[in-house]
């Protein structure tokens, strides 16, 4: 994870959206013809863009004034008790139309860009009903088709009980099998299913029903996992060959252990940790001295971790999870690539693969964990093509 194969002085060549030869200028330099545009990134560095591997980007309102309520005190398990967390975005999303989902969720993505993403894990979790998920998946279907960026869909409707359901857990999980999950399946809007794995929200048995009537469907599954509780969500994940477990904040050597041996990637969300107030980071170093594939994301959500910045979570591996800055950079770009099934594609400029790219305002790459709380994307490409350029001002 430490060795990012740098090319100084590097120049890439680009055809047909993909990314045709990489090398040094020198050498790039005489196979371009006339015709081609050429993009000097001025002696900047140049990254693939980064992966961000677990995120829930279409949602309605905000929970600033939950925010504050943390801030004087308040935990986040009370105010969800009260019918705020989860719940309180549940409520907003559904009263708001597809369009104003949509128009929302395309304001965000600026964010996403304005920090170098090119590719977003984007789940589904705030309608809990079998029309409001559907209705955000389908955002989440136009946001990917006009390719300014590109999205990875997870349905996630066993994320809470919605109110209507607070004591029938039973009742909500045959819900998601016998009805959301066979429309999400028909009609295609998901590639992966996930589940909040808790014994306090979905306890592993039951979490089990939903991610195997998922995975008989053809989804594949991930899965939030030991946030709050040790092991039995990582457990789990290694025994139904999860791509990813996601959070591990509670993590102990047995779930590690198992992770590992079924070759399930963890997804570190620091910037969750981080937004709730809390110090008890996932154990990176751990996992990454048992050969584990690190993924990091933003889990940019509403409640509890409302950033689309992966900088900002490059630094807080870097000071939280003592990860180098070479080894957050590849958790971000190739190690979350092949987390969403996309390393052939993405996460690395080589001969073939998407030509998704960013130019950074930055002359090392070490400046992107050290200068934090900064957005340096100079230049964002998908394919080949500008996505978001900076504007100076």
């Amino acid at each position: 994870m430490r060795d990012l194969g740098v090319i100084p002085a590097g120049a890439m060549l680009v055809r047909d959206g993909r990314v045709e030869l990489t090398g040094t200028r020198a050498e790039i330099e005489r196979w371009v013809s006339a015709d081609a545009e050429i993009v000097d990134a001025g002696g900047r560095i140049v990254l693939p863009g980064f992966v961000d591997a677990h995120t829930h980007p279409v949602f309605a309102g905000t929970r600033a004034d939950e925010f504050e309520e943390r801030m004087q005190g308040a935990t986040y398990a009370e105010i969800a008790a009260r019918g705020g967390g989860i719940r309180s975005t549940v409520r907003r999303t559904r009263e708001a139309s597809e369009a104003e989902l949509l128009e929302t969720a395309r304001r965000r993505r600026v964010w996403f860009a304005r920090g170098g993403t090119t590719t977003i894990e984007a789940k589904s979790g705030y309608g809990l009903s079998v029309e409001a998920e559907l209705k955000i998946l389908r955002v989440v279907r136009d946001l990917a088709a006009d390719g300014k960026l590109r999205y990875v869909a997870t349905f996630l409707g066993a994320h809470e009980l919605p109110d209507e359901y607070r004591s029938r857990m039973d009742a909500y999980i045959a819900l998601v099998v016998e009805e959301m999950l066979p429309r999400v399946a028909a009609e295609r809007l998901a590639e992966y299913c996930d589940v909040f794995c808790e014994p306090s929200v979905f306890p592993p048995q039951k979490a089990r029903v939903v991610l195997q009537a998922a995975q008989r469907l053809g989804l594949k599954v991930r899965m939030h996992a030991d946030q709050f509780s040790a092991d039995s969500g990582s457990l789990l994940a290694a025994e139904l060959g999860a791509a990813t477990a996601d959070h591990l904040e509670r993590t102990g050597p047995a779930g590690m252990e198992a992770l590992r041996k079924a070759n399930v990637q963890p997804v570190l969300l620091p910037a969750s940790v981080y937004a709730l107030g809390s110090n008890t980071y996932p154990a990176a170093r751990r996992m990454i001295d048992l050969g584990l594939a690190v993924v990091l994301a933003t889990d940019f959500n509403p409640g509890s971790s409302p950033t689309a910045s992966m900088p900002m979570v490059l630094s807080l591996a870097a000071t939280q999870l003592k990860m180098t800055a070479a080894e957050s950079i590849t958790a971000s770009t190739i190690n979350a690539a092949y987390s969403l099934g996309r390393g052939g594609e993405c996460g690395s400029l080589e001969r073939g693969k998407w030509a998704d790219f960013v130019v950074h305002d930055c002359d090392d790459y070490r400046e992107l964990p050290y200068f934090f709380g900064r957005d340096p994307a100079r230049a964002v490409y998908t394919s080949g093509t500008c996505a978001y350029k900076f504007s100076e001002y």
